[in-house]
């Protein structure tokens, strides 16, 4: 008998994924503990060069003053769309089946109503993002193919997500298929493209606020 979009969705297509997600990650992650790094010389200042880094790190989750008007929208879009997407994933009741059948436990998860408007809310802010970058000239002229890609594979799973919750325009185990593939997407392109930041913007801004504050400045 031959496999249905929904079977082979949920079978290979996220077997196959999954495990690309976590060896690309792992592999980026381990390539990355592993570059040369030149000897620091320098005389640590101001005493701890580690406690300074953590404080610099959560200072800096908010742009400085000066520069504060221009980043604005920026900052606060992608705070939008960050915690919108977390909710999504690890709230909706669905969700929830999959990670127990992941991980081999769940928690209580948030009402489906309240996960369709942070949903409509996070593919909003995605699609404002979008109409920002095309329009605006700077970031217009510095985005690349990457930014684009980086988008779309993650945007799609929200949209898809939404149809899938309404059963909107096709059969419901169709919606589904769709939404798992558009998944199983952004889980191949997550560790070699630039959404490899979630994991890697901890590394980088611990630690050039770590080398900043040993020298005595903060970033």
């Amino acid at each position: 008998m031959s496999m249905t979009l929904l079977e082979f969705a949920r079978g290979p297509a996220l077997n196959v994924s999954l495990a690309i997600f976590v060896f690309g990650v792992v592999f980026r992650l381990v390539w990355l503990a592993f570059l040369p790094r030149a000897v620091d010389r320098s005389v640590a200042r101001e005493g701890s060069a580690l406690a300074n880094a953590f404080t610099g790190f959560i200072a800096h989750m908010w742009p400085a003053k000066e520069y504060r008007s221009a980043t604005m929208f920026s900052t606060v879009a992608g705070y939008v769309f960050h915690f919108g997407l977390a909710i999504i994933i690890l709230f909706y009741t669905q969700h929830l089946l999959f990670i127990e059948d992941l991980i081999g436990f769940k928690w209580a998860g948030l009402p489906t109503g309240i996960i369709t408007i942070v949903s409509v809310i996070t593919l909003a802010t995605l699609l404002a993002m979008l109409v920002r970058r095309l329009t605006n000239p700077v970031l217009k002229k510095i985005s690349t193919f990457t930014d684009y890609w980086s988008w779309f594979v993650t945007t799609l799973p929200v949209a898809t997500g939404l149809l899938a919750m309404s059963h909107m325009f096709a059969r419901y185990e169709t919606l589904l298929a769709v939404h798992i593939l558009s998944v199983c997407l952004l889980l191949v392109s997550f560790p070699f493209g630039k959404l490899m930041h979630a994991f890697l913007v901890f590394a980088t801004r611990f630690q050039t606020t770590y080398f900043y504050s040993r020298r005595g400045s903060h970033v």
